[in-house]
């Protein structure tokens, strides 16, 4: 398992009972999380200092409970800085998990040796567009989502990359690709993050296991002649490593390079084990 251990600012603390123990800065969160399906004694003080607890529905959906949370705050991630906040479902606005792809890619862009282009699709807050940029890529960051975009404007700024070379796109992602290949666009890198549900900004609808194989093979024609790599995340439980595996490999197959997938986690502190939080696949030239 990749496992995203190098944050100082965010910390799992703990997990029982369909629910994470979280620290983000000074604040700490209770959470949903469907993964955690055993029931451990929860003997860490934190669990009752909890500054925001997410209540799940019996219904679908839940709502937020505050005790002496800000609206916003920030954390540090690295030479990174986020602004979080707890909005619907349970997030808020980061998934710390990603950080261990954002270090593997960024060595890779460092050591390219030349200026790498780099399209991030279903980009969200900006995580990965702006360890790329901070790594020294051109990034193209695309989402469906005007106030992600926005979201991710105000990470960026934060972060002293306000003027680095990123393109900020509001888009349906799938359209996007087809105008850029229709324009003859080339990228040496390509990160998707794609949700296993939604909608595009004109109702479009996204099924993540209908679409994913196809759209990976769409977004291979914007790989110039020298491709760096290709990063797909998954949080859809049908889309096991393995699957990742095959379809990088059959979609990349004619580019030569080799795929690598594995599940990316956290570590949990009161137990010393890995709490798995998806899965992500890797292929590199």
């Amino acid at each position: 398992m990749w496992t995203a251990d190098s944050w100082k600012d965010y910390q799992l603390l703990d997990t029982s009972s369909g629910e994470r123990l979280e620290r983000w800065g000074d604040y700490i969160l209770i959470r949903p999380d469907p993964q955690v399906i055993w029931n451990t004694p929860r003997t860490l003080k934190e669990w009752e200092k909890k500054n925001g607890h997410y209540h799940r529905s019996r219904q679908g959906g839940g709502q937020w409970e505050f005790f002496h949370l800000p609206k916003q705050w920030s954390i540090q991630y690295k030479n990174l800085t986020f602004h979080l906040k707890p909005f619907h479902f349970k997030h808020t606005g980061l998934f710390p998990e990603q950080a261990v792809n954002w270090d593997w890619f960024s060595e890779k862009i460092k050591n390219a040796g030349r200026k790498i282009k780099v399209l991030n699709l279903f980009a969200y807050t900006g995580g990965a567009t702006l360890s790329a940029a901070a790594a020294g890529a051109a990034v193209t960051h695309v989402d469906a989502s005007k106030g992600m975009v926005t979201w991710a404007k105000e990470n960026a700024a934060a972060s002293g990359l306000k003027d680095a070379p990123i393109r900020w796109l509001v888009d349906d992602c799938i359209k996007f690709v087809e105008r850029e290949i229709r324009r003859g666009s080339q990228y040496d890198a390509i990160i998707m993050d794609p949700p296993s549900y939604g909608r595009g900004p004109k109702g479009e609808i996204w099924k993540l296991e209908d679409s994913v194989f196809s759209f990976i093979c769409l977004c291979t024609r914007l790989l110039g002649p020298r491709p760096l790599f290709f990063l797909i995340n998954s949080y859809t439980t049908g889309l096991a490593p393995a699957v990742l595996t095959y379809m990088l490999s059959t979609a990349l197959k004619t580019r030569g390079g080799h795929v690598t997938s594995q599940e990316i986690g956290l570590p949990v502190s009161s137990s010393g084990l890995i709490l798995p939080c998806g899965a992500s696949g890797r292929w590199e030239a």
